[in-house]
């Protein structure tokens, strides 16, 4: 008999849609310890895929190599993302090109840290 955990996803164009949107709500729930934004306005994520069978890659890059959260970051994604409802599997790649900069961030961001 199969189980939950058995069942691979097979989802269409529309619901892969929906996905990434709620795997991009799941990082809007993550926050840079040093600045009260979420990674996701902050423009620290780079790109959110979900691929039909449920597994999310998430390309993310972080404020500068010298970050204090270089160690947790990365692994707090990864279980946010865990915790979405059908997602299989989840991959974090950190990445530092093209670096990070403030232009990245949404205005949202910018307007909660005083920027504009």
């Amino acid at each position: 008999m199969e189980t939950p955990q058995d069942v691979v996803p097979s989802w269409n164009p529309i619901e892969v849609s929906l996905k990434r949107n709620e795997v991009i709500e799941a990082l809007r729930t993550v926050y840079d310890p040093e600045i009260p934004v979420n990674i996701y306005d902050l423009g620290l994520i780079y790109d959110v895929d979900v691929t039909p069978e449920g597994v999310a890659c998430i390309q993310m890059t972080l404020t500068s190599p010298a970050c204090p959260a270089a160690q947790s970051l990365p692994g707090e994604v990864e279980w946010k993302v865990r915790q979405v409802a059908g997602i299989a599997d989840v991959q974090v790649h950190v990445v530092w090109d093209p670096p990070w900069s403030m232009d990245r961030m949404s205005e949202e961001a910018k307007l909660e840290l005083g920027l504009l």
